[in-house]
């Protein structure tokens, strides 16, 4: 899943060198947090955080898929 993540945020913006995803686990959730350039930090989240709610939406369904509840935060 975070591969899928990285992918589709590297996808988004103008520098996708500069697009780190970090993995993390606590009380059974999976966690990722994702940190893009400032500049792109608009494009990941979208107008009204659309774009940041259907990441969620897709990486969240793929965790139910797989059995897996994940949680997706864009960093400031």
């Amino acid at each position: 899943m975070k591969a899928l993540l990285e992918r589709i945020a590297r996808g988004l913006v103008d520098e996708p060198a500069r697009v780190r995803v970090e993995e993390w686990t606590e009380d059974g959730m999976v966690h990722f947090d994702v940190e893009v350039a400032e500049s792109d930090r608009g494009r990941v989240i979208g107008r009204q955080g659309r774009t940041a709610d259907a990441i969620r939406t897709v990486i969240e369904a793929v965790g139910r898929k797989r059995g897996i509840d994940c949680d997706v935060e864009i960093l400031d």
